[in-house]
């Protein structure tokens, strides 16, 4: 079968590690489910993976993809929750959790075998590649906003970064959700977007808010962490689910933190029953990931070129005919 993967790892030129071609289909595992593929979306953690961030030599070759959404084996349209062994559904139940990459083949392919418990249904209302884009991105934006940073309707956030997969999906849950969505980006292009998207203003990054929120959506990391501690309300949560700029920001604002009684929170990925949530929300209210582009399989690589270089609004989309 045809297939995006990684076959070597190169931390400093990822790209000259992805190929694209044949690859063996998955073979029939008890308690696992084959899916036909019919869209998946790129995430940075396809870029990290061929810099050898949780995926090792000893691993490859390995298809890339953790985002799926397709056709069961009786038919019916699914969609994939990527982490796999934190149930011990499918796999041993003693197995540590993993994303699809990590220790099992991913969904950049015409076919991809998960645990059976880890399919769940497509809503009728998303189009296979609206759902492509929720179980990532979107679900960690899901489980950073209504399960960690503990906000409720009119209370007010900061998304730093416009223009992420994890930060435009902050930005319209949040919307639909009914916070008050601050936004930074470098680019005017994107803040322009953000507003477009129900950010009630978009600035340019590291400048100061017209008041203090109540919680801080962060994922780029040691850029934006100093602005984000002193964008805070006393009391308020910083949640953080990645580090794009780098994990070692040069003022840590520890005595902000404690003087101001602030918290902070990791959040990695969602569970199973957060992604159904998350699909029911976006068929109840009509919310729609964001798609900067679509392109089919064999153009895999301009979507990670694009995606290495940080110019895209949203998610990049893959279809497989």
């Amino acid at each position: 079968m045809f297939a995006a993967y990684a076959a070597r790892i190169d931390r400093d030129q990822p790209l000259h590690g992805l190929e694209l071609g044949e690859r063996p289909a998955p073979e029939p595992r008890p308690g696992w489910t084959t899916v036909r593929v019919k869209a998946a979306s790129l995430n940075h953690h396809d870029l990290w993976s061929l810099k050898g961030v949780g995926l090792g030599e000893d691993k490859l070759p390995m298809i890339l993809g953790c985002d799926a959404a397709g056709v069961d084996e009786d038919g019916n349209e699914v969609v994939l929750h990527s982490v796999i062994g934190q149930s011990g559904h499918g796999v041993g139940p003693k197995e540590p959790r993993s994303i699809l990459t990590e220790r099992y083949q991913g969904t950049f392919a015409e076919l991809v075998a998960v645990p059976t418990w880890n399919v769940l249904p497509k809503p009728k209302e998303l189009s296979f590649e609206e759902a492509a884009c929720l179980p990532t991105a979107w679900l960690t934006a899901y489980r950073m906003l209504f399960t960690n940073a503990g906000v409720r309707p009119g209370d007010s956030i900061l998304v730093q970064g416009a223009g992420g997969g994890v930060a435009t999906a902050a930005i319209v849950l949040g919307k639909a959700a009914g916070l008050r969505v601050f936004a930074t980006s470098r680019h005017e292009s994107k803040r322009k977007r953000a507003v477009e998207l129900g950010a009630v203003e978009a600035l340019e990054s590291g400048a100061r808010l017209p008041e203090r929120v109540d919680a801080v959506i962060e994922t780029v990391g040691a850029a934006t962490w100093s602005h984000s501690v002193k964008s805070l309300k006393p009391g308020g949560t910083l949640v953080i689910s990645g580090a794009t700029s780098g994990d070692r920001p040069s003022h840590a604002e520890l005595t902000r933190i404690f003087f101001l009684e602030l918290k902070v929170v990791g959040s990695t990925m969602g569970t199973k029953d957060e992604l159904e949530d998350l699909l029911s929300f976006c068929a109840a209210t009509g919310v729609r990931p964001v798609i900067d582009e679509v392109l089919p399989l064999d153009r895999a690589r301009e979507g990670f070129e694009r995606l290495e270089a940080g110019d895209l609004f949203g998610k990049i989309v893959l279809t497989i005919p």
